[in-house]
């Protein structure tokens, strides 16, 4: 069972790379093709620090690689089974979202008010 439980210990580890919102935001930035912090600071509207963070762990994970050319560093993706896997569960879970919203707006009709929106 030692074997199994060393499987499901990486398993777990490569899926905790999808658990960060902001690791999602990056690579979502980065899955169809190479760009460079600055261009994906500016995608995402996250701090460079914050790119950097997340760029620096997902490299070192193998997901990413890296070039340099000149001062820039450009990024890729190196691992395009986590990208599948994201995709996936992306569109699952926008297509969950979206088969409740015609529930939450006969919901709301129910409210106080008649379903108008608080501002």
């Amino acid at each position: 069972m030692h074997e199994v439980d060393e499987v499901l210990e990486s398993v777990a580890s490569y899926f905790s790379l999808l658990s960060e919102p902001t690791r999602l935001k990056v690579l979502h930035a980065i899955c169809e093709r190479e760009r460079s912090v600055g261009d994906i600071v500016a995608e995402t509207g996250l701090s460079q620090t914050t790119v950097s963070r997340q760029l620096s762990g997902l490299y070192a994970r193998g997901v990413l690689t890296r070039r340099k050319e000149g001062s820039m560093v450009f990024y890729r993706v190196a691992d395009t089974t986590l990208v599948e896997l994201c995709r996936t569960a992306c569109v699952r879970i926008a297509g969950q979202i979206e088969e409740r919203r015609p529930l939450k707006r006969a919901l709301l009709r129910f409210m106080p008010g008649g379903g108008a929106r608080p501002k």
